[in-house]
Protein backbone atom coordinates (compact mmCIF):
# COMPACT_ATOMS: atom_id res chain seq x y z
CA UNK A 1 0.00 0.00 0.00
CA UNK A 2 3.03 2.31 0.29
CA UNK A 3 2.81 3.17 -3.43
CA UNK A 4 -0.78 4.30 -2.94
CA UNK A 5 0.16 6.63 -0.10
CA UNK A 6 2.99 8.13 -2.16
CA UNK A 7 0.51 8.90 -4.97
CA UNK A 8 -1.92 10.42 -2.45
CA UNK A 9 0.78 12.62 -0.89
CA UNK A 10 2.06 13.86 -4.26
CA UNK A 11 -1.51 14.56 -5.44
CA UNK A 12 -2.26 16.45 -2.23
CA UNK A 13 0.89 18.58 -2.52
CA UNK A 14 0.22 19.50 -6.15
CA UNK A 15 -3.44 20.17 -5.38
CA UNK A 16 -2.45 22.37 -2.43
CA UNK A 17 -0.06 24.39 -4.60
CA UNK A 18 -2.63 24.96 -7.35
CA UNK A 19 -5.31 25.88 -4.82
CA UNK A 20 -2.92 28.29 -3.09
CA UNK A 21 -1.99 29.82 -6.43
CA UNK A 22 -5.67 30.16 -7.38
CA UNK A 23 -6.51 31.93 -4.12
CA UNK A 24 -3.54 34.28 -4.48
CA UNK A 25 -4.57 35.12 -8.05
CA UNK A 26 -8.12 35.86 -6.99
CA UNK A 27 -6.90 38.04 -4.15
CA UNK A 28 -4.67 39.96 -6.56
CA UNK A 29 -7.35 40.45 -9.22
CA UNK A 30 -9.86 41.40 -6.56
CA UNK A 31 -7.94 44.67 -6.46
CA UNK A 32 -8.43 45.26 -10.22
CA UNK A 33 -11.72 47.12 -10.02
CA UNK A 34 -14.04 47.20 -13.04
CA UNK A 35 -14.28 50.58 -14.69
CA UNK A 36 -17.93 49.93 -15.52
CA UNK A 37 -18.69 49.44 -11.80
CA UNK A 38 -20.67 46.23 -12.31
CA UNK A 39 -20.89 43.73 -9.46
CA UNK A 40 -20.57 39.98 -9.98
CA UNK A 41 -24.35 39.71 -9.74
CA UNK A 42 -24.84 42.37 -12.42
CA UNK A 43 -22.25 40.79 -14.72
CA UNK A 44 -24.03 37.44 -14.39
CA UNK A 45 -27.45 38.94 -15.06
CA UNK A 46 -26.13 40.82 -18.09
CA UNK A 47 -24.53 37.70 -19.59
CA UNK A 48 -27.69 35.66 -19.07
CA UNK A 49 -29.80 38.37 -20.68
CA UNK A 50 -27.44 38.74 -23.65
CA UNK A 51 -27.70 34.99 -24.25
CA UNK A 52 -31.49 35.05 -24.14
CA UNK A 53 -31.72 33.18 -20.82
CA UNK A 54 -34.60 34.52 -18.76
CA UNK A 55 -35.42 31.58 -16.49
CA UNK A 56 -32.18 31.46 -14.46
CA UNK A 57 -31.87 33.37 -11.18
CA UNK A 58 -28.62 34.77 -9.79
CA UNK A 59 -28.39 34.23 -6.03
CA UNK A 60 -25.81 34.61 -3.26
CA UNK A 61 -24.51 31.61 -1.30
CA UNK A 62 -22.24 31.49 1.80
CA UNK A 63 -18.52 30.72 1.65
CA UNK A 64 -15.51 31.43 -0.52
CA UNK A 65 -15.08 29.90 -4.00
CA UNK A 66 -18.41 28.11 -3.51
CA UNK A 67 -19.72 29.44 -6.81
CA UNK A 68 -21.63 26.99 -9.02
CA UNK A 69 -24.50 26.61 -11.44
CA UNK A 70 -27.45 24.44 -10.37
CA UNK A 71 -29.20 23.04 -13.47
CA UNK A 72 -32.04 21.52 -11.42
CA UNK A 73 -32.93 24.76 -9.66
CA UNK A 74 -31.77 26.90 -12.60
CA UNK A 75 -29.75 29.20 -10.37
CA UNK A 76 -26.32 30.77 -10.74
CA UNK A 77 -24.98 30.58 -7.19
CA UNK A 78 -22.30 33.15 -6.44
CA UNK A 79 -20.30 33.28 -3.20
CA UNK A 80 -20.94 36.36 -1.11
CA UNK A 81 -17.73 38.09 -2.21
CA UNK A 82 -18.25 37.47 -5.91
CA UNK A 83 -21.92 38.45 -5.73
CA UNK A 84 -21.17 41.89 -4.31
CA UNK A 85 -17.67 42.76 -5.53
CA UNK A 86 -16.91 44.84 -8.60
CA UNK A 87 -13.56 43.56 -9.83
CA UNK A 88 -11.94 41.34 -12.47
CA UNK A 89 -11.96 38.23 -10.26
CA UNK A 90 -15.66 38.56 -9.54
CA UNK A 91 -16.43 39.15 -13.21
CA UNK A 92 -14.44 36.03 -14.17
CA UNK A 93 -16.27 33.78 -11.72
CA UNK A 94 -19.71 35.19 -12.45
CA UNK A 95 -19.28 34.87 -16.22
CA UNK A 96 -17.84 31.36 -15.89
CA UNK A 97 -20.85 30.11 -13.93
CA UNK A 98 -23.13 31.73 -16.49
CA UNK A 99 -21.13 29.82 -19.09
CA UNK A 100 -22.57 26.65 -17.55
CA UNK A 101 -26.06 28.13 -17.76
CA UNK A 102 -25.47 28.81 -21.47
CA UNK A 103 -24.24 25.22 -21.92
CA UNK A 104 -27.45 24.00 -20.31
CA UNK A 105 -29.60 26.24 -22.48
CA UNK A 106 -27.99 25.13 -25.76
CA UNK A 107 -27.78 21.45 -24.78
CA UNK A 108 -24.00 21.16 -24.66
CA UNK A 109 -23.37 17.42 -25.02
CA UNK A 110 -20.54 17.05 -22.50
CA UNK A 111 -22.56 18.82 -19.80
CA UNK A 112 -25.52 16.52 -20.49
CA UNK A 113 -23.25 13.45 -20.28
CA UNK A 114 -21.73 14.72 -17.04
CA UNK A 115 -25.19 15.32 -15.54
CA UNK A 116 -26.31 11.78 -16.43
CA UNK A 117 -23.26 10.35 -14.66
CA UNK A 118 -23.82 12.24 -11.40
CA UNK A 119 -26.07 9.63 -9.67
CA UNK A 120 -23.69 6.73 -10.41
CA UNK A 121 -20.59 8.74 -9.51
CA UNK A 122 -22.20 9.91 -6.27
CA UNK A 123 -22.79 6.32 -5.16
CA UNK A 124 -19.33 5.24 -6.30
CA UNK A 125 -17.60 8.10 -4.48
CA UNK A 126 -19.34 7.27 -1.21
CA UNK A 127 -18.68 3.54 -1.30
CA UNK A 128 -15.56 2.83 -3.34
CA UNK A 129 -12.97 3.31 -0.57
CA UNK A 130 -14.77 0.78 1.63
CA UNK A 131 -15.14 -1.63 -1.30
CA UNK A 132 -11.47 -1.30 -2.27
CA UNK A 133 -10.22 -1.92 1.27
CA UNK A 134 -12.62 -4.86 1.66
CA UNK A 135 -11.39 -6.20 -1.68
CA UNK A 136 -7.76 -6.08 -0.54
CA UNK A 137 -8.59 -7.83 2.72
CA UNK A 138 -10.67 -10.54 1.03
CA UNK A 139 -8.06 -11.10 -1.69
CA UNK A 140 -5.32 -11.56 0.91
CA UNK A 141 -7.46 -13.75 3.20
CA UNK A 142 -8.49 -16.14 0.41
CA UNK A 143 -5.05 -16.78 -1.07
CA UNK A 144 -3.95 -20.40 -0.84
CA UNK A 145 -1.88 -23.01 -2.62
CA UNK A 146 -4.92 -23.94 -4.71
CA UNK A 147 -5.89 -20.32 -5.31
CA UNK A 148 -2.72 -18.17 -5.11
CA UNK A 149 -4.54 -15.10 -6.50
CA UNK A 150 -7.29 -15.15 -3.93
CA UNK A 151 -10.80 -13.88 -4.54
CA UNK A 152 -10.52 -10.63 -6.53
CA UNK A 153 -14.25 -10.08 -7.21
CA UNK A 154 -14.79 -7.35 -4.59
CA UNK A 155 -11.58 -5.57 -5.54
CA UNK A 156 -12.64 -5.68 -9.20
CA UNK A 157 -15.95 -4.04 -8.29
CA UNK A 158 -14.07 -1.36 -6.35
CA UNK A 159 -11.75 -0.66 -9.29
CA UNK A 160 -14.75 -0.34 -11.64
CA UNK A 161 -16.34 2.15 -9.24
CA UNK A 162 -13.09 4.12 -9.10
CA UNK A 163 -12.94 4.08 -12.91
CA UNK A 164 -16.34 5.80 -13.05
CA UNK A 165 -15.14 8.62 -10.80
CA UNK A 166 -11.97 9.02 -12.89
CA UNK A 167 -13.98 9.14 -16.11
CA UNK A 168 -16.22 11.74 -14.50
CA UNK A 169 -13.18 13.87 -13.61
CA UNK A 170 -11.97 13.83 -17.22
CA UNK A 171 -15.43 14.57 -18.64
CA UNK A 172 -15.53 17.57 -16.27
CA UNK A 173 -12.47 19.10 -17.99
CA UNK A 174 -14.08 20.04 -21.34
CA UNK A 175 -17.18 21.22 -19.48
CA UNK A 176 -15.13 23.62 -17.35
CA UNK A 177 -12.88 24.81 -20.18
CA UNK A 178 -15.85 25.40 -22.47
CA UNK A 179 -17.63 27.44 -19.77
CA UNK A 180 -14.51 29.57 -19.33
CA UNK A 181 -14.16 30.08 -23.08
CA UNK A 182 -17.79 31.17 -23.34
CA UNK A 183 -17.25 33.57 -20.44
CA UNK A 184 -14.11 35.12 -21.89
CA UNK A 185 -15.60 35.46 -25.37
CA UNK A 186 -18.67 37.22 -24.01
CA UNK A 187 -16.70 39.52 -21.72
CA UNK A 188 -14.39 40.51 -24.56
CA UNK A 189 -16.96 40.77 -27.36
CA UNK A 190 -19.35 42.89 -25.31
CA UNK A 191 -16.64 45.13 -23.91
CA UNK A 192 -17.82 44.36 -20.39
CA UNK A 193 -14.19 44.43 -19.27
CA UNK A 194 -11.24 46.50 -20.47
CA UNK A 195 -8.05 44.95 -21.88
CA UNK A 196 -6.32 45.18 -18.51
CA UNK A 197 -9.31 43.66 -16.73
CA UNK A 198 -9.55 40.91 -19.36
CA UNK A 199 -5.97 39.85 -18.58
CA UNK A 200 -7.06 39.32 -14.98
CA UNK A 201 -10.09 37.34 -16.10
CA UNK A 202 -7.95 35.06 -18.27
CA UNK A 203 -5.38 34.45 -15.56
CA UNK A 204 -8.03 33.76 -12.91
CA UNK A 205 -9.90 31.25 -15.05
CA UNK A 206 -6.67 29.58 -16.15
CA UNK A 207 -5.74 28.72 -12.57
CA UNK A 208 -9.31 27.72 -11.75
CA UNK A 209 -9.22 25.23 -14.64
CA UNK A 210 -5.93 23.79 -13.41
CA UNK A 211 -7.60 22.61 -10.20
CA UNK A 212 -9.75 20.28 -12.33
CA UNK A 213 -6.73 19.10 -14.33
CA UNK A 214 -4.85 18.22 -11.15
CA UNK A 215 -7.89 16.38 -9.77
CA UNK A 216 -8.28 14.36 -12.98
CA UNK A 217 -4.60 13.40 -13.19
CA UNK A 218 -4.52 12.49 -9.49
CA UNK A 219 -7.59 10.30 -9.92
CA UNK A 220 -6.03 8.57 -12.93
CA UNK A 221 -2.80 7.90 -11.02
CA UNK A 222 -4.74 6.31 -8.16
CA UNK A 223 -6.81 4.25 -10.60
CA UNK A 224 -3.70 2.90 -12.30
CA UNK A 225 -2.33 1.90 -8.91
CA UNK A 226 -5.48 -0.06 -8.04
CA UNK A 227 -5.52 -1.68 -11.49
CA UNK A 228 -1.89 -2.78 -11.08
CA UNK A 229 -2.73 -4.19 -7.65
CA UNK A 230 -5.67 -6.08 -9.07
CA UNK A 231 -3.72 -7.47 -12.01
CA UNK A 232 -0.85 -8.43 -9.72
CA UNK A 233 -3.29 -10.34 -7.52
CA UNK A 234 -4.72 -12.15 -10.51
CA UNK A 235 -1.26 -13.16 -11.71
CA UNK A 236 -0.29 -14.24 -8.25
Amino acid sequence: MSGYYIIIIISMLVSWYVSWKLKSKFEYYSNVHLKNGLSGKEVAEKMLKDNGINDVQVISVPGQLTDHYNPQEKTVNLSEGVYMQRNAAAAAVAAHECGHAVQHAVGYSMLELRSKMVPVVSISSNLMQFVLIAGIVIMAATQSMENPNGNTLILTIGVIMFAFTTLFAFITLPVEYDASNRAMKWLKDTGTVTSEEFTGVQDSLKWAARTYVVAAIGSLAQLLYWVSLLMGGRRG
